[in-house]
């Protein structure tokens, strides 16, 4: 029910003061979740904890390597595997029985494995584009365009071979899963099922002009009548029709009772 962890980064996030809750790493929370066991994390500076574990390595050390070589991996191997059963008829020195009869109790307490492995990918949040395609690691992959909207968020889970997109809600039947792609290589790769573009605009509903309609002949204007594109606004402007009256400035001094304007020249004659 309980499996003992060091505090590796795999498994704690950060490193907290004694006695906090310590922050475990999401993946590692998720794998504990899908076999169905807790994790409990051992106590910093406590090298107690994990002495039996670590015991076994100083064990095959001095009974199997020690005082050997090897000239491959296949011959280590096999001598491993002929220590093995030596190893497995001793009595353990902690439970006093022995190592093969516990090994066999322990191995039938355990619960059996799920159907399905954990999956160990990396997962990140991605916008869906308006073409049904999303980003990710400088290529873009598909998904179906009748199960997803523009902007929408979706979760990608990459592995080394693969690429899967799921949904953050599930559907009417509790999928999530929307697409799976092999995994491009390199950038710049689009990884599209054209079966995902079933429910996208086509563009066929757009008004479009045909060679079915007459084109009509332009009407050339007498020579003397062009007028450019400004002088075409202005005759348009519902103010041309207008008649505004013309008077000189002094008019508007005289109203005002202002002086009227001089030049910097005629005001020094004057003084």
């Amino acid at each position: 029910m309980t499996i003992v962890y060091d505090r590796t980064k795999t498994v704690v996030r950060r490193h907290v003061a004694p006695g906090e809750a310590v922050p475990l790493h999401p993946e590692a929370v998720g794998f504990a979740g899908h076999y169905d066991f807790d994790i409990d994390v051992l106590a910093a500076y406590r090298p107690q904890g994990k002495g039996r574990v670590e015991r076994q390595v100083l064990i095959v050390r001095d009974h199997v390597l020690s005082g050997r070589s090897f000239s491959s991996l296949e011959e280590m191997d096999a001598a491993f595997t002929a220590w093995v059963p030596l190893r497995r008829a001793q009595i353990h020195k902690t439970h006093r029985e022995v190592i093969a009869e516990r090994a066999a109790r322990d191995h039938a307490a355990l619960k059996p494995l799920p159907p399905t492995p954990y999956l160990v990918a990396e997962r990140q949040l991605r916008h869906v584009g308006k073409d049904c395609l999303v980003a990710f690691d400088g290529n873009l992959y598909s998904v179906p365009a009748r199960r997803v909207r523009p902007r929408q968020l979706v979760e990608v889970r990459a592995t080394k071979s693969q690429v899967i997109l799921h949904a953050t809600l599930a559907d009417v039947h509790g999928s999530t899963l929307l697409a799976s792609h092999p995994r491009a290589i390199g950038r710049g790769a689009r990884v599209v099922d054209e079966t995902h573009w079933d429910g996208l605009p086509t563009g066929k509903g757009r008004r479009t002009t045909t060679g079915d309609i007459p084109v009509q002949p332009r009407q050339e204007r007498p020579r003397g009548e062009e007028t450019g594109p400004l002088q075409a606004l202005l005759n348009r402007a519902a103010a041309t029709r207008i008649e505004v009256g013309r008077r000189p400035l002094s008019v508007y001094d005289e109203l005002t009772g202002t002086r009227p304007f001089t030049t910097h020249r005629a005001t020094k004659e004057s003084s």
